[in-house]
């Protein structure tokens, strides 16, 4: 079968006190399944491209729950390497209630994804025209020696294989610091045919960019900066910089393009950029013009934070009809 794109990553459960409580509080606790790249997985299949995801997951009721959870998205989960030992990742989520911010603790310790090593990739996927991209993120990067050398092992496959590569730098600063982060995703995005990162990534790990405060002054022109630099740290045909409330920018050879987004009401802010690259990928794949992959980007976040959990409950004709509102204020540079 062919895919458009297959991603690699780990899928947690997410425990969320009910009512909006603090952990301390806490007798009850939602359950939610989340994963960046599986969380891009579903929104691709859901905007109509054909997508497998391959993870590491040990066989028992969670660890079904979780490939179940994502197949009903459509996602292809036969390339899942199942084990009896380890255990399934967990991590606990108390929502921003101002002044409180979110709190996020991991327990993914030794977790069934953490231990994928490069010889257990399926290797017989990683054929010329077997999929037209790998999608990966930096947060497989962090969860140590042995699974950041299976994702670079990852993409050697996918390269020689005549895929391209998509790579999110998705830091977070609970698994590793911004000099070690910075060092090797800057190594994978020498590798990657797409890169997305948050601004706030790209101020953190390679020192480019400005205060919060004034990206809102002028967001086309900090993008501008900002793409610039990072374009001559990497070679990747597009660069994608998402800008928070302001929307997201891309570069390419052609120059850069900028487009705003607009106000959503926020249910579950997680999963927001995983949904943004979802919808930016699925029409970058067709062949869009980049500033509406953008539109795409943007509206499938939108969306997603109206949307409880960690996955991306919308039909494409919501992101394009969300996206064709949008599109009047775009922004195009050379």
């Amino acid at each position: 079968m062919r895919y458009d794109v297959v991603t690699i990553g780990e899928s947690m459960l997410r425990l969320t006190p009910v009512e909006g409580q603090r952990w301390e509080q806490a007798d009850q606790f939602q359950m939610h399944v989340g994963g960046s790249e599986s969380n891009v997985a579903a929104g691709l299949a859901r905007l109509g491209q054909s997508v497998a995801w391959i993870s590491r997951l040990t066989d028992n009721a969670f660890g079904r729950k979780i490939a179940r959870s994502i197949a009903a998205h459509g996602v292809d989960t036969r390339h899942i390497i199942w084990t009896d030992e380890d255990r399934i990742g967990t991590y606990y989520f108390e929502p921003a209630c101002a002044p409180r911010p979110n709190q996020v603790l991991y327990d993914r310790a030794a977790s069934s994804f953490s231990r994928l090593c490069a010889d257990m990739l399926p290797t017989g996927l990683f054929v010329p025209g077997a999929s037209r991209y790998l999608h990966v993120s930096g947060i497989s990067l962090a969860l140590g020696a042995p699974c950041c050398e299976m994702i670079f092992a990852s993409v050697q496959l996918a390269k020689q294989a005549g895929w391209k590569i998509s790579f999110d730098v998705n830091y977070r600063a609970k698994l590793w610091t911004p000099t070690v982060a910075g060092a090797v995703c800057l190594k994978l995005m020498q590798q990657a045919d797409l890169v997305f990162l948050p601004f706030r990534d790209a101020r953190t790990l390679f020192n480019i960019g400005i205060g919060d405060q004034e990206i809102g002054h002028l967001p086309e022109e900090f993008a501008t900066h900002a793409l610039k630099a990072l374009a001559q740290r990497c070679s990747a045909e597009c660069i994608v910089l998402t800008l928070g409330q302001y929307g997201a920018a891309a570069c390419t050879h052609q120059g850069v393009c900028y487009s705003p987004t607009r106000a959503a009401s926020v249910v579950g802010r997680l999963g927001g950029g995983d949904a943004f690259a979802a919808g930016f990928l699925s029409q970058w794949l067709t062949g869009a013009p980049t500033l509406t992959a953008l539109r795409w980007g943007n509206a499938a976040a939108q969306l997603k934070y109206t949307i409880p959990g960690d996955l991306p409950y919308f039909e494409s004709a919501e992101v394009a009809a969300l996206a064709k509102q949008s599109a009047m204020n775009d922004v195009n540079f050379r």
